[in-house]
């Protein structure tokens, strides 16, 4: 079998770069519209890692364009293009840019993550065990590891360009994005997470908790941006073998994290790299939440 190829970093001399992110590197088509490029870069406790995940920025293009058209019904969303064969010239002559790009409105997006917990891992339960609370929501006490929780929580977080994205208090959300636009983004969040795990849980995949990220466009009206569900902002579990108490296998970067955390690493860059063996079952986990998401091979 032929060996995949991986695209660690974009750079075009006919193409303005806007921005490169953990993951996207974002270029600029027109006054109205950019270019949204998933690389296989990958990032861990906000650091990118040196290794790249081949075929990564595919996945995770394929699936965002799979999430987008099932939730029209519920959210507008920025794409436009899709199909690489319709995208302008000045992309199409850049054949490494097939299969990991959109071509999407170009939105103001909101400086927030919202985030939506439906069972208790992480950081959130970290906080359960300290404080016996989730970034303000108080908890029933007994609770384990991984329980579903009573009712899924909206838990907003800043958006770091440098460093560790932070939890907010829903006082400091209404602060920073305003009270209606708040209350939209909220709504809005908790309406997706909840239709979204309702159908993946039909395919077998329980969605622990994930973060959107929302825009405004000129025409007005909020908008879903840069990618939904996928297995770099969700939690992926295996609803077969799912049992509270302690960590569950996954389909999503977790199994990164577990690896990093067996290092002596202080989780600042510089990164370490991955062995391939990691890399490679990353890459098998994604493709996996894929398949089974949306019954399709990449």
């Amino acid at each position: 079998m032929a060996a995949v190829t991986s695209v660690s970093e974009t750079s075009f001399t006919d193409l303005a770069l806007l921005h490169r992110g953990k993951v996207r590197d974002v270029y600029e088509i027109s006054a109205d519209e950019v270019l949204l490029v998933a690389t296989d870069r990958i990032s861990a406790f906000d650091c990118i890692l040196p290794t790249p995940i081949s075929q990564k920025g595919e996945i995770l293009t394929a699936l965002s364009l799979f999430w987008f058209q099932w939730l029209e019904p519920i959210v507008a969303n920025h794409l436009l293009v899709s199909d690489f064969d319709a995208m302008p010239e000045v992309v199409r002559r850049h054949a490494e840019l097939r299969g990991r790009s959109m071509l999407v409105k170009r939105a103001e997006v909101f400086p927030v993550e919202c985030v939506v917990r439906g069972y208790l891992e992480g950081s959130a339960w970290k906080d359960y065990q300290a404080k016996g609370e989730v970034c303000g929501h108080q908890l029933p006490a007994g609770l384990l590891q991984c329980s579903k929780l009573p009712e899924s929580l909206f838990t907003p977080a800043t958006k770091a360009k440098a460093g560790h994205d932070e939890n907010i208090t829903e006082d400091q959300f209404v602060k920073i994005v305003g009270e209606e636009a708040a209350e939209r983004l909220r709504t809005l969040s908790l309406k997706i997470f909840a239709a979204a795990s309702e159908y993946a849980l039909t395919k077998g995949i329980i969605i622990a908790d994930t973060k959107f990220e929302f825009g405004i466009v000129p025409e007005g009206g909020i908008i879903l941006v840069d990618e939904v569900l996928t297995p770099d902002s969700s939690r992926f579990w295996d609803a077969k073998i799912y049992e509270p108490g302690k960590a569950q296998p996954s389909f999503d970067k977790q199994f990164v994290r577990e690896y990093l955390e067996t290092l002596d690493w202080n989780k600042q860059p510089p990164a370490p790299a991955l062995p391939q063996e990691i890399a490679d079952a990353t890459r098998e986990r994604y493709l996996q939440a894929f398949r089974s998401l949306t019954g399709k091979e990449l």
